[in-house]
């Protein structure tokens, strides 16, 4: 795994490969037995963004952003968000809350399949989320700064593809 921490680290990144391979695995179970999802897709989300674009992922709690990101000398802080789509989802699956009044320059939305393997990654900049999510008429949208997947696809640009990655 490329992704280093903010903090220059990178040693402990093939035993935290090893501990989300067996934490998709048990994800992946206890979906099959319950039926609800286990909660990690904010993990998986951020370290399959950080290995795939090779970015900083800043330290756990970190106000507003999740990762940093240098490009032609200029830093970029981004927010991370995952979603987790399964085959015959229902249409209008939406992004876990993002907070405008926090500060970071865009935000990246990593689909995952079923089996918490990423297959894209969109980004959007700052000012697309903000009109987006101000714009008048959806509660979850303006109160709960919630986006649907396919209103993030619409408003942002495809950084990376499973199937173009090949």
């Amino acid at each position: 795994m490329n992704a280093r921490r903010a903090d220059g680290s990178k040693g402990n990144n093939d035993r935290v490969i090893e501990i989300l391979r067996e934490a998709k695995a048990l994800a992946r179970e206890y979906y099959h037995l319950t039926g609800k999802p286990l909660g990690i897709t904010g993990e998986v989300a951020e370290y399959e963004a950080a290995r795939i674009l090779h970015l900083e992922l800043t330290p756990a709690r970190q106000a507003g952003f999740d990762a940093i990101e240098h490009q032609n000398g200029v830093q970029r802080r981004l927010q991370i968000k995952g979603r987790c789509l399964l085959p015959n989802c229902k249409p209008g699956q939406r992004l876990s809350r993002i907070d405008i009044k926090k500060d970071w320059d865009a935000v990246l939305m990593v689909l995952l399949d079923e089996n918490f393997d990423a297959t894209a990654i969109y980004e959007a900049d700052r000012s697309a989320v903000v009109s987006a999510l101000t714009k008048p008429g959806s509660t979850a949208r303006n109160l709960r700064g919630a986006l649907a997947v396919s209103k993030f696809r619409s408003i942002g640009r495809l950084r990376w593809s499973r199937t173009n990655s090949a």
